[in-house]
């Protein structure tokens, strides 16, 4: 197993105390986790994009090129490049002079995003989301493997006799697709022989195991060797104590406030948008959140990884409200407790 560290930067009042951080303080935040992530050993560290809501991650390739000039081996992924909403030239260019300053660590993960409303932002139809989606990221394919583009299709003018620079650094960095809800991301990963990137964050692991399913099926259908279907989870947030009933203890009442702090009502009954867990017993026992003792936390990703076949887990730690000093805390215990049992007892070639 490989592992990775994943933020949205979130920048909501924290749910217990109402302090807020000024923008400034929780970009050097990300910064310096992201530097202690390569530090403690973790394989990549990635930054989620949003642009609207309780979030500053709207550049997710400016914060990850500051990763970049502070770290040297670390992988540099986004979680996810809602690539459906942006003109593929301008992703093309941004993530391969990233991907030339970080001499090749780059690799996109690409969804339609965990957010309703940033269609309407760019002037776009919601309605079309995933022809967008599909559309789009078969024109970046092009680019980043392609010189002389010609191209014409719905959504964007034609391009003609197009080169896009920088050119990526050793070749088109590999694809995720980012898959929470819906069968067309698995599909379409599936069509072009990417990996999946599997949410894995709010709902109940079976509909997460049923698009997996769907993907390993569609994958070999396509004629692709199924050998090579790689997959990756998220999780629904890190929290570590020494026992399970510390975690109740020390946590619960961060764990409801910030599930309280997140209801979208307007998005109430909606897959994938408010999670059922509303209570510390129930994401432990049954949810994608990873809190508890070690050993706990250890059974749940092997559980996960019995499910999903997984080769990379994502963890966050900046979702309920931690410092910095907390989150760091927090990802040494991972690395130094629970990283090497996962690693040993479900072993991955990713990256290797």
């Amino acid at each position: 197993m490989k592992f990775q560290v994943l933020s949205l930067i979130q920048h909501a009042p924290h749910p217990l105390t109402g302090e807020l951080v000024s923008p400034a303080d929780r970009f050097a935040d990300v910064v310096a986790v992201g530097e202690a992530a390569e530090a403690l050993g973790y394989d990549a560290y990635a930054v989620g994009e949003r642009h609207a809501g309780a979030f500053l991650s709207s550049g997710p390739a400016v914060v990850l090129g500051a990763i970049a000039a502070r770290t040297t081996r670390i992988k540099l992924l986004t979680g996810v490049t809602v690539v459906a909403i942006l003109d593929p030239v301008r992703v093309a260019e941004d993530f391969a002079t990233l991907d030339q300053l970080s001499r090749g660590r780059l690799e996109l993960v690409i969804g339609k995003g965990a957010e309703a409303g940033h269609f309407s932002l760019f002037g776009l139809d919601e309605e079309r989301q995933w022809d967008l989606q599909r559309e789009k990221y078969e024109l970046l394919r092009r680019l980043w493997s392609e010189e002389n583009v010609d191209w014409h299709g719905e959504f964007r003018p034609p391009l003609k006799d197009v080169t896009t620079v920088p050119r990526p650094y050793a070749g088109p960095p590999r694809v995720w697709h980012g898959s929470a809800t819906s069968l067309n991301s698995p599909e379409l990963a599936a069509r072009h022989g990417d990996p999946l990137f599997t949410a894995n964050a709010i709902q109940p692991r079976e509909a997460y195991a049923k698009l997996i399913a769907h993907y390993r099926e569609r994958f070999e259908a396509y004629g692709h060797d199924p050998a090579k279907a790689r997959v990756a989870a998220g999780s629904g947030g890190l929290l570590i104590a020494d026992s399970a009933e510390q975690a109740v203890s020390r946590y619960r009442e961060l764990y409801e406030a910030k599930v309280r702090q997140s209801f979208a009502p307007h998005l109430a009954g909606k897959a994938g948008y408010n999670t059922p867990f509303r209570t510390i017993e129930a994401a432990i026992g049954d949810g994608p959140q990873l809190i508890g003792s070690p050993q706990q936390i250890i059974d749940k990703i092997l559980g996960y990884h019995q499910l999903y076949g997984h080769d990379l887990q994502s963890v966050t730690v900046d979702g309920f409200g931690l410092g910095r000093g907390e989150q760091i805390e927090t990802l040494q215990r991972f690395a130094e407790e629970i990283a090497p049992v996962v690693r040993r007892e479900a072993p991955s070639s990713l990256w290797e």
